[in-house]
């Protein structure tokens, strides 16, 4: 959201007080965002040997780990570039993974081509999780209507709820994840929310309306207890362990699979390209390349001067694209243009301003169950988790 303090950017990144209030700024003009990259990233850079070692030894955990079965990890594939490379390289160290797409409706033509290419290539088993578009345009008009930053929490809170009930349904523990610091080392938080807060999604879809969650993936808090404390997902990030070059990977899964670029990072949807490239500039004041740009720049895959020229291109770079993705969206969600522009115009509301998460008893239950102290928790809470676990 725009701020009223002057302009300032920092000296090494790309972000400035115009996306970022909470910018700081040191003596030498440089943001706490680029120190939080050098100290958690940077300073902990593992040696070839090593990053090796880690690679090798959870290899050897997943393939031991399903022995026997007919896969030994889990997969979400989007169609953008992380997981795209990431499949590839599954197939490079001989896993055995079930890829999992979630289909939300908004997928481009090319998006559905280069998953395509991609399970061709690795010869990987698929299983895509179709939502119901009434009930998902529900949920994401509850949010559009809400006044909140993050329209993108009903894709990314039901690609993960699709992703834990394929991997629990097929008994796998083990789950394979395109994120990396390379790339993704800096976002800050005005830019993005919780997309674990199953409360704060209820609240919004109960408050504007959205339909009753039957075939979308909600992961509720219990269920989420469930997953990662005592089910106990494993979550591994393997590209941190490789030498992770954003346009090298394209070069690569190009050259190999036959997969085409989008543009722009997450661009495999229509709805992302429209929120990334239009909603969070025009509403909250955001150009979130900004933020991808400086963990390129800070991990060297970019220089700060490439950054500003790059940011001197509308995000969509396209003008007549822009505005068909903005009549393309406005008749699929069934409003009228006059509606979203009004929409746009509106002013922001903070997420807190609905229930959150932190409003329950439930991350101390989690804690509870984490510690092995289930003992403590509350009659009501030990009941409603005897039951989730009969279920399953």
């Amino acid at each position: 959201m725009i701020a009223s303090r002057p302009l300032q950017g920092c000296i090494k990144c790309v972000l400035d007080t115009h996306d970022v209030p909470d910018l700081q700024l040191d003596e030498h003009g440089v943001c706490q965002y680029c120190h939080r990259f050098e100290k958690e990233y940077l300073n902990n850079q593992l040696s070839e040997a090593e990053k090796k070692h880690r690679l090798d030894a959870m290899i050897r955990t997943i393939q031991k780990a399903g022995k026997g079965k007919e896969y030994n990890c889990i997969l979400g594939l989007s169609g953008g570039v992380d997981s795209s490379y990431m499949a590839y390289k599954a197939k490079e160290w001989g896993l055995k993974p079930l890829i999992v797409h979630f289909d939300n409706g908004w997928n481009t033509e090319l998006a559905v081509k280069n998953i395509e290419s991609i399970i061709s290539f690795t010869g990987f088993d698929l299983h895509t999780h179709v939502v119901n578009w009434e009930e998902f345009r529900s949920l994401q008009l509850a949010y559009i209507h809400s006044g909140v930053l993050d329209w993108e929490v009903p894709t990314d809170h039901g690609f993960m709820g699709a992703l834990f009930r394929a991997a629990r349904k097929k008994g796998i523990r083990h789950i394979l994840t395109g994120s990396n610091h390379q790339t993704e080392g800096i976002l800050p938080k005005c830019m993005t929310s919780n997309k674990d807060d199953s409360i704060n999604i209820l609240d919004i879809a109960q408050k504007f309306g959205a339909k009753a969650f039957k075939t979308y993936p909600f992961v509720g808090p219990l269920r989420h207890i469930y997953y990662t404390e005592i089910y106990g997902f494993l979550r591994h990030a393997p590209l941190n362990w490789v030498d992770y070059h954003k346009d090298g990977a394209k070069e690569t899964i190009i050259r190999e699979t036959g997969w085409r670029d989008y543009g722009g990072k997450h661009y495999e949807s229509v709805f992302t390209r429209f929120y990334q490239g239009y909603v969070l500039p025009v509403k909250y004041g955001i150009d979130k390349r900004k933020a991808h740009f400086s963990s390129l720049i800070n991990s060297g895959q970019m220089t700060r001067d490439e950054a500003l020229e790059l940011l001197k291109v509308d995000p969509y770079g396209n003008e007549e694209l822009k505005w068909q993705d903005f009549e393309f969206v406005a008749k699929k969600l069934g409003m009228s243009q006059d509606e979203l522009h009004g929409i746009l115009a509106a002013p922001p509301v903070p997420h807190h301003h609905y229930r959150t998460i932190g409003d329950t008893p439930y991350p101390s239950l989690r804690r509870q169950v984490k510690l092995g102290k289930y003992y403590t928790a509350s009659q009501t809470w030990k009941r409603k988790l005897r039951s989730l676990l009969r279920n399953h």
